[in-house]
C-alpha cells in the first residue's frame, strides 16, 4: 500500500487552535484538518449538543407531509410506510412505524422482497397499498427516481410522501411531497442525512407540532445511529450530533430487537465498527437471505421474549449468509483468476446461480484482493434481466460512470461509490466492454493502488494517556472523520515479536522508538508474513491506530498497526509544519 501525509493543513490556523483550546500541536493539526478551526466548531464537535440539531422544517415539503399525515389520522385514512429492504431502509421503517404507532393504530409497513420485486418502490407494493386501502403511502430510503410507480399509485388514488436520500434526478417523480435534502431547492443546511435520519426528522416535526419535548423521540435514537453507520454516510454536522447521541441511547437503553443481537458479544461499549460488523450484517441478513419485513419486525418488537424468537431468526439468515458470502466469493476469485486481465481498470463478474443477496458484499470482498471497481451480477428469471451490485475504491465516483454508461443500463441507482443497477442480457457484453473502457478513460493512475492517509506523525514518547484521552473524545468515527491515523519512524522489535492466533496470521511486537527509546505493544492483523521482514532489518516504519488492550483486567495502550515499510524511499517525508 502507497502511504501519503493528508493535505498540510493551515500553520496559522493550527498554531491559533492549540492556543484558543490548550491542546497539544497534533490534536490541533487534526482537529483543523477535520475543518474544526474555531473555539465554537470545536465545542460542537467535542460537545454535542441538542440545540445542534437544525429544524426538520427547513427541508422542503416537510411542513406539507406533516399536514398531510395528520389529515390522515384526523380521517383514519390507512397509512402504509414502505422502505428498502436494507439496515437504512429496515430502520427508517422502524423508526417511523413504531413512532406513530404509539398514537394511531390504522397503520400499516411494507418491505418489497429483493428476488421478487427488487429495490426502491414495486408496483406490487403500490397494490399491496390498494389492496389494504392505504390513502397515504410514506416511502423512505427509496422513491426518488419512481416516476412510474408513482403515478401508478397516483392512478389508484394513493397519495406518496417520498423520505430519500439518494441522488436525485433531473426530474423528481409526481409525488405529494418529497422530502430529499439532496433537491436542488432545498434550503436544508445538512445534506448528508441517512434514509433513517430522514425518518427521524419526520417524527422530529410532526412531534414538535404535537407539543412534544426531545425526550419523546430520543428512544428511536438507537435505530438512527445503526443507519448512520451501516450506510457509511459522512459522520460530520448533523449526522456526527445524531449518531453521538445514538450510540448513548444505544448503550444506555437500546430497543428489546436491537439487545437481542447485542448479545451475540458482550462489550463495555458499543461502538461505530461493532454496528458496522456486527449489527449491521445480522440486519441486512433478512432482506438478502429472507425478506426484510424480519428485520422491521424484530426493530418494533416492544416485547422481549418474543423479540428473542425473531432475534434467533435472523441469527440464522446471518449465519446462511456468511457461509453463502463465502462460497460465491470464492467462485468470483477463481473466474478473475481465469478470465480477467491483470492490467484491468476494472472487475465484472457474473453468473446465474449466485445468490442476489449477497452480490454487494462479494464485490466488496473482490475489491480487498483486486483494487479496483467492481460489479457482481447474477440472473433474475423474473425479470430476465442480469441484476447486482457496484462497488468503487476510494475517492472515484463510480455512480457518474454509471451515468455515462447509462445507455447499456436497464436501471441503476445509488451513491458515489456503490450502486444497485440491472442489464439486459443481450447488453451484457456491450456494458461490460464501457464500464471497463469508460473507467479507464477517467480513472487517474494514482487511484488505482490503495494508499493508507497519513493524519500525523509521532514519537512514541507523545503517546501518553492524556494524549489518549482528548484522542477518545473525537469518536464517533466514520467518513468524515475516520479515526486518525499515526506514522513513526525508526522502530524496532525489541526481541519479543512473534505469530498470534489460532491460524497464527497476526504480528504481536513489543516495538521501540530509535529516538526515545520508549517502548509500546503492537499487533498488525493479518500481517504475521512480516515477522521475518522486521527482525532482518533494523528499523522499520509503521503506519497505525490508537488503541486500548484489555488483558487480566488492565488497560494499555497499544499500537494497531494498518502498514509495515523496512525501506526508506517508500517512507512519505515528514511535512513541513510536523
Amino acid at each position: 500500500m502507497k502511504w501519503k501525509f493528508a493535505e498540510e493543513p493551515d500553520e496559522n490556523i493550527v498554531r491559533n487552535i492549540q492556543y484558543t483550546l490548550n491542546v497539544p500541536y497534533v490534536i490541533a493539526r487534526l482537529l483543523v484538518q477535520r475543518g474544526i478551526t474555531d473555539y465554537e466548531s470545536a465545542r460542537k464537535f467535542f460537545s454535542p449538543a441538542w440545540h445542534d440539531i437544525y429544524n426538520p422544517y427547513l427541508i422542503k415539503d416537510m411542513d406539507r407531509s406533516v399536514e398531510r399525515i395528520l389529515q390522515a389520522m384526523k380521517n383514519n385514512e390507512r397509512i402504509l410506510i414502505y422502505g428498502d429492504y436494507d439496515v437504512d431502509g429496515t430502520t427508517a421503517v422502524s423508526i417511523l412505524y413504531s413512532y406513530l404507532k404509539e398514537f394511531y393504530s390504522n397503520l400499516d409497513y411494507y418491505i418489497p422482497d429483493r428476488d421478487k420485486e427488487g429495490y426502491g418502490i414495486s408496483f406490487q407494493g403500490v397494490d399491496y397499498a390498494a389492496q389494504t386501502g392505504a390513502g397515504l403511502m410514506i416511502a423512505l430510503d427509496c422513491g426518488i427516481k419512481a416516476h412510474e410507480q408513482i403515478a401508478y399509485a397516483n392512478n389508484k388514488g394513493i397519495d406518496v410522501i417520498i423520505g430519500d436520500h439518494h441522488t436525485p434526478p433531473e426530474n423528481l417523480p409526481d409525488a405529494y411531497a418529497i422530502l430529499n435534502p439532496k433537491r436542488k431547492d432545498c434550503p436544508y443546511p445538512y445534506k448528508e442525512l441517512s434514509g433513517a435520519g430522514i425518518a427521524f426528522k419526520i417524527i422530529q416535526a410532526i412531534s414538535e407540532k404535537r407539543g412534544q419535548t426531545i425526550d419523546k423521540i430520543i428512544p428511536y435514537l438507537d435505530l438512527v445511529a445503526v443507519s448512520i453507520a451501516a450506510d457509511i454516510v459522512p459522520v460530520t454536522d448533523e449526522n456526527r450530533t445524531l449518531l453521538y447521541f445514538g450510540l448513548q441511547q444505544l448503550n444506555l437503553s437500546p430497543r428489546p430487537g436491537l439487545k437481542v443481537l447485542m448479545r451475540s458479544m458482550t462489550k463495555k461499549e458499543w461502538t461505530v465498527s461493532d454496528l458496522v460488523f456486527i449489527l449491521a450484517p445480522r440486519i441486512n441478513s433478512a432482506g438478502r437471505m429472507d425478506n426484510g419485513k424480519k428485520a422491521v419486525e424484530l426493530l418494533i418488537e416492544p416485547d422481549e421474549i418474543k423479540a428473542i424468537e425473531l432475534g434467533n431468526a435472523l441469527e440464522e439468515n446471518n449465519r446462511q449468509r456468511r457461509e453463502t458470502d463465502q462460497n460465491i466469493t470464492d467462485e468470483a476469485l477463481q473466474i478473475i483468476t481465469r478470465h480477467l486481465s491483470p492490467d484491468q481498470y476494472t472487475t465484472v463478474v457474473y453468473d446465474k446461480n449466485w445468490h442476489k443477496g449477497v452480490v454487494g458484499i462479494v464485490a466488496s470482498r473482490l475489491i480487498e484482493k483486486y483494487y479496483r471497481p467492481t460489479i457482481v451480477l447474477t440472473y433474475s428469471e423474473q425479470d430476465k434481466l442480469w441484476v447486482g451490485s457496484a462497488r468503487s475504491v476510494k475517492n472515484f465516483d463510480l455512480y457518474s460512470i454509471l451515468e455515462e454508461i447509462s445507455e447499456h443500463i436497464h436501471k441503476f441507482g445509488g451513491h458515489k461509490f456503490a450502486a444497485g443497477l440491472s442489464v439486459k442480457p443481450e447488453k451484457l457484453k456491450d456494458f461490460i466492454t464501457a464500464f471497463e473502457q469508460t473507467v479507464r478513460k477517467h480513472m487517474p493512475e494514482h487511484l488505482r493502488e490503495p494508499e493508507i492517509e497519513i493524519d500525523a506523525e509521532l514519537d512514541l514518547i507523545d503517546i501518553t494517556p492524556k494524549f489518549y484521552r482528548i484522542l477518545k473524545r473525537f469518536a464517533p468515527f466514520g467518513p468524515g472523520n475516520m479515526k486518525p491515523v499515526f506514522l513513526t519512524r525508526n522502530l524496532r522489535d525489541n526481541g519479543f515479536a512473534r505469530r498470534v492466533g489460532k491460524d497464527q496470521s497476526h504480528l504481536r511486537m513489543f516495538v521501540m522508538d530509535g529516538t526515545t527509546r520508549s517502548t509500546l505493544v503492537a499487533i498488525a492483523f493479518n500481517q504475521g508474513n512480516k515477522l521475518e521482514e522486521i527482525k532482518n532489518h533494523e528499523h522499520f516504519a509503521a503506519v497505525y491506530h490508537l488503541d486500548e488492550n484489555e488483558w487480566n483486567g488492565k488497560i494499555s495502550l497499544q499500537l494497531k498497526i494498518k502498514d509495515i515499510k523496512t525501506h526508506p524511499d517508500e517512507i512519505p517525508e515528514r511535512p513541513k509544519f510536523m
